[in-house]
């Protein structure tokens, strides 16, 4: 992507100048023509496109988004539910867009519907924006003559998928704040507070406190082998980096997560209300079961409930009930499996799966609510056991000192 700077008179015929990114000076001037602005000059800038490249990647702008997504799905399926044709609504959506990354690429669909594919394979040409879930879905609308259907069930699917994950977020977010200031704490500590009190004990003729002398050691190591201690933890974090990117290592991990204390439900009850959520979309849509199995294992974020999802699926293959394949998995608790039999026995087994999602995002919210009140104990138990060794280390010697010369 080069960077261009642009001259042009809008409709009331003022002056407007800028800069933007573009793959060429024809998707500029395309651009400038569909905001309603007539080129006058258009220029590179290739000086200033290298600075705004090495900030944006810095930055990680020139991105789509999630949101992005979820914008897009909304504004096209109102377009489509409105009785728009698909390249009259694409055009539309280009002209009005102000994310040049989302303009480049509802070009290219633009483009691929123009050459005769449909919009669920112009869709697979762009796998980083389009998971296969969202493509597959499109598919199932194009065929059964209702997108406009299905383009309402996916923005649910996905606002669904951006509440659980602000929820997480927002759950982890005060714990980590307080467990990175408490390793900032004791780091400055140990770096600057304690090597001055070494310098005062090392006067003393007195036999330190084990305590003290392990804070010392530990004081001194980091003082004098701080670039070693920096190296090890980032070392660490490449290694968990890579063995997370495993698939036996991401699999261990995830399973790991499910039986954190505290934070190991929350993971649990989101990746269960993801499965049902999206699960639930795929039938209403007509996916086949087996399909819908595949589909779905991809979209709960999670490996272990993905290899237990593909074991439901075999389950399935083999003729055998939902509730069946539902107790082997061993992912339910008892009243989800009693609602599923209910479904299952009633023929409404997408509705009751949807009522199981709504059910635990109930739940992940109230869990979410209460997870502040739950650490907040735990974090201040780990603060004053910390604050206590240290004090304990520093001054203990001085109250030895202090005890010797009244002795004296």
């Amino acid at each position: 992507m080069q960077h261009f700077l642009y001259e042009g008179r809008n409709r009331r015929g003022e002056l407007v100048k800028g800069r933007i990114e573009s793959p060429t000076t024809q998707a500029v001037a395309q651009w400038m023509m569909g905001s309603g602005i007539v080129p006058v000059k258009i220029s590179a800038d290739a000086v200033k496109g290298e600075q705004d490249s090495v900030l944006s990647r810095l930055k990680g702008r020139g991105k789509l988004t999630p949101t992005d997504l979820l914008l897009f799905t909304r504004q096209l399926g109102t377009m489509v539910r409105a009785g728009l044709p698909l390249m009259q609504a694409l055009s539309g959506m280009q002209k009005s867009s102000g994310n040049l990354k989302l303009a480049t690429l509802l070009g290219k669909l633009r483009e691929d519907l123009d050459q005769g594919l449909e919009l669920s394979q112009a869709m697979a040409r762009h796998p980083e924006f389009f998971d296969d879930y969202y493509v597959s879905m499109i598919r199932v609308g194009e065929g059964a003559g209702r997108l406009d259907e299905v383009f309402s069930r996916l923005f649910a699917q996905l606002e669904f998928e951006r509440d659980m994950r602000q929820k997480i977020k927002g759950a982890l977010r005060y714990p980590t704040f307080v467990v990175i200031a408490i390793a900032i704490a004791v780091a400055i500590l140990t770096i600057f507070v304690i090597p001055v009190f070494a310098k005062v004990y090392a006067g003393m003729k007195v036999e330190l406190p084990l305590l003290t002398r392990i804070l010392l050691a530990v004081s001194d190591f980091a003082v004098n082998w701080w670039w070693a201690v920096l190296a090890f933890l980032g070392a660490c974090f490449y290694g968990f980096r890579l063995w997370v990117g495993q698939p036996a290592g991401r699999y261990r991990w995830d399973k790991f997560k499910l039986r954190l204390p505290l934070v190991g439900g929350i993971f649990n009850k989101a990746g269960i209300a993801r499965f049902c959520q999206s699960f639930s979309i795929a039938c209403k849509s007509g996916v086949p079961i087996d399909q819908a199995f595949t589909l779905v294992a991809k979209v709960v974020d999670n490996a272990f409930f993905e290899r237990r999802i593909h074991g439901m699926r075999e389950g399935i293959t083999r003729g055998e009930t939902m509730l069946q394949i539902a107790q082997a998995s061993c992912i339910f608790q008892p009243m989800e499996l009693q609602m599923i039999s209910v479904g299952e026995a009633t023929g409404e087994m997408e509705k009751m799966m949807e009522q199981v999602a709504q059910m635990y995002q109930e739940e992940l919210q109230y869990e979410v609510s209460r997870l502040g009140d739950a650490i907040e104990p735990i974090l201040l138990a780990v603060m004053g056991g910390l604050v206590l060794v240290l004090m304990l280390g520093i001054f203990l010697p001085l109250w030895d000192l202090g005890q010797l010369a009244q002795q004296g």
